[in-house]
């Protein structure tokens, strides 16, 4: 059974950075991609990044440009670089197979972007 433990979310300035990162329980084929989502209060969860192949990355226009998604299948993560962050950008981060949804959520991580 698959499972992520998503981590790295804080509190942080307008401006600032964070990492996050998803370690994957379980078995995920390499060619399966994988994505980070969010969702904020009262809104749809969102895809904001993903990775779909080996140097394949998609981002929403967003976070474009200042969003960077990596994976190690080695090590079962999955990991998203966020810098300059805005408040906007203030939600609970999911880490799921992208496209299609097929495994259940973490717990996420919560970001929080506020002076």
């Amino acid at each position: 059974q698959v499972q992520f433990a998503e981590s790295g979310g804080n509190l942080v300035q307008p401006g600032g950075s964070l990492r996050l990162s998803c370690r994957i329980s379980g078995t995920i084929a390499s060619e399966v991609g994988m994505g980070w989502y969010r969702q904020a209060p009262g809104k749809q969860r969102e895809p904001v990044a993903a990775v779909t192949a080996p140097g394949t990355t998609n981002y929403a226009d967003s976070v474009k440009g200042r969003f960077s998604i990596s994976r190690d299948n080695a090590k079962n993560m999955v990991y998203l670089q966020m810098n300059n962050l805005k408040p906007e950008d203030t939600a609970t981060y999911y880490c799921n197979s992208f496209p299609t949804v097929w495994y259940s959520w973490g717990q996420g991580t919560q970001v929080t972007v506020s002076s």
